[in-house]
């Protein structure tokens, strides 16, 4: 970090529509609309189109740029839970976290945006939201960018609370249990199904569950910000199930009652386990329903994700639509 530029100087935030001008050692905010001291032409740039940029303003142009360093720092977990903040790629899903009520702390935009109707779209709600923007040119955008995303729009977002004394459930929750699902991938499938479904809540239980990873954040369409999310030890977890009288249908490889025959109606939490160890001894017991999905051919089990969805997805048949007025927005 170069000398007058500190972590918590890079994140600091500017008044409602501000526009973040970036520089080497401080940034300064310009009114929207007005093109910011230092621009190159002092008229607003243009995206791929002829799209006028909603934010003009002077652009980051090097990878080196100490504010890119710290945006790019986050890709590390210990970074995301030291600073509580984690990073959302994709034009789709920065607006699906703005209209979720998460804190969107500031917008990162390449100056080669793909300035299609969903780019648009967020736009509109990151100017409506007062979300700052920095602009930043292709290669800068790299630095910070996760794979090869041709939309051009990152965000930083504060991560919500994830305590499990948080939660707050309706009378008879459905609720997923994730234990020892460490790859963010699998795990984000899991969330984007659990939504799809109609689930009240996410936990994950054990160490190593990462539910605001970026890939995480990606592979749930950012869907994690939608489904309230807890992550606990998973003696912790299976007490306070057990305290709220919730009963639990375990996912079981080969034994227990096939999935359709189980019932999956009232308050209930679905527990799966990774596919190396599967369920820990905490979830084993006279009051823990063994279900198993049957297979046909020569896989013994499906992916953690795709079994999920499966016994999600019968539990909401089983159940029947989701009432009215427990549907998010």
């Amino acid at each position: 970090m170069m000398e007058g530029v500190h972590d918590d100087d890079v994140f600091r935030r500017t008044g409602p529509g501000g526009v973040v001008a970036p520089g080497s050692s401080g940034e300064s905010t310009t009114s929207p609309g007005r093109p910011a001291a230092g621009s190159p032409s002092g008229t607003p740039a243009t995206f791929p189109g002829g799209a006028p940029a909603t934010f003009p303003g002077p652009v980051i142009t090097s990878p080196a740029n100490p504010r890119l360093r710290a945006v790019a720092a986050l890709r590390d977990r210990h970074e995301r839970t030291a600073r509580r903040l984690a990073l959302v790629d994709g034009a789709r899903e920065v607006r699906r976290a703005i209209e979720a009520g998460v804190e969107v702390v500031e917008v990162y935009l390449s100056t080669d945006h793909r300035a299609d109707s969903e780019g648009q779209m967020t736009l509109a709600a990151v100017a409506a939201a007062g979300v700052p923007v920095v602009a930043c040119g292709p290669r800068a955008f790299r630095r910070i960018a996760y794979g090869d995303r041709p939309d051009g729009i990152l965000g930083v977002v504060a991560t919500p609370p994830t305590d499990l004394a948080r939660l707050a459930l309706p009378a008879d929750p459905l609720v997923a249990v994730v234990e020892g699902v460490e790859k963010p991938g699998n795990l984000g499938a899991i969330v984007r199904s659990a939504d799809a479904a109609g689930l009240d809540a996410i936990l994950a239980a054990g160490p190593g569950a990462d539910p605001f990873h970026p890939n995480a954040i990606r592979a749930s369409v950012a869907t994690v910000f939608a489904v309230p999310v807890a992550v606990a030890p998973s003696e912790d977890v299976a007490a306070w199930l057990r305290s709220r009288r919730i009963r639990i249908a375990a996912a079981s490889a080969g034994h227990g009652v096939p999935y359709t025959e189980a019932d999956l109606r009232g308050p209930l939490a679905i527990v799966l386990g990774s596919e190396a160890r599967g369920l820990g001894p905490v979830w084993s017991g006279p009051d823990v329903t063994p279900v198993h999905i049957p297979m046909a051919g020569l896989a013994d089990s499906l992916n953690v994700a795709a079994a999920a969805a499966v016994l999600f997805f019968e539990a909401r048949r089983q159940r029947g639509p989701v009432r009215r007025d427990r549907q998010r927005a």
